[in-house]
């Protein structure tokens, strides 16, 4: 190829340059385009708020997919249950996890034991806004009430997923072994494996940077 043949392709690269890729909207950007309609406040019938040495860790538990055990941490925060219980477990990029060490402490009048709340039937749920990208572990994906939900149209079925900040039970090997007597919240990656297998009972609004 000779030079002026050279020049001619630079001269076209240079007049019809590539288009700019469009990013994404930073969270900043999609907060600025919202309207007040967009927004809830939080249900305070069941809205915790877990007092920390260095702030206060607000908490909406969600009944819709667990009303069980959502019941039943009801229940144990009435009776105080929670009250200075120690942080048993804080794995980096995973969870952070609390209850009582030596499982002495009286549940009263809560269960401490209740079958898994894994999935529920997608009907009759509130307004499902699916995601566009795809995902290994379910069909759909997307939010119900601010909260991460998969599902599988097919089967009709919808269950919470487990992505950042999101409340879950701890329990042993047995599927009835979680009561709510111990929490944990995913700090990291999203363990999605464990949807389906650990019940799900609601999610952190604010106050993830002190777990």
């Amino acid at each position: 190829m000779n030079r002026s043949w050279l020049l001619i392709l630079a001269l076209g690269l240079c007049a019809a340059p590539l288009p700019a890729k469009e990013w994404p909207k930073t969270t900043a950007e999609v907060i600025a385009a919202t309207q007040a309609s967009d927004w809830r406040e939080l249900d305070p019938e069941r809205t915790l708020y877990m007092d920390l040495g260095g702030g206060r860790v607000v908490i909406e538990l969600n009944p819709q997919f667990a009303p069980a055990h959502v019941g039943n941490i009801l229940q144990l925060v009435r009776q105080g249950y929670y009250n200075a219980l120690p942080i048993v477990r804080s794995q980096d990029n995973y969870v952070v996890q609390w209850g009582d060490p030596d499982g002495k402490r009286d549940l009263g009048k809560a269960q401490a034991q209740l079958q898994g709340e894994y999935e529920r039937s997608s009907d009759g749920l509130e307004l499902f806004s699916a995601l566009p990208d795809g995902d290994v572990y379910a069909a759909q994906v997307g939010y119900l009430g601010g909260m991460p939900v998969a599902r599988d149209p097919d089967q009709s079925l919808a269950w919470l997923a487990h992505c950042y900040g999101m409340l879950g039970v701890g329990r042993g090997e047995a599927a009835d072994s979680g009561s709510g007597a111990e929490l944990y919240v995913v700090t990291g990656h999203s363990p999605r494996h464990l949807d389906r297998n650990v019940t799900l009972v609601g999610r952190v609004w604010q106050g993830m940077e002190l777990l």
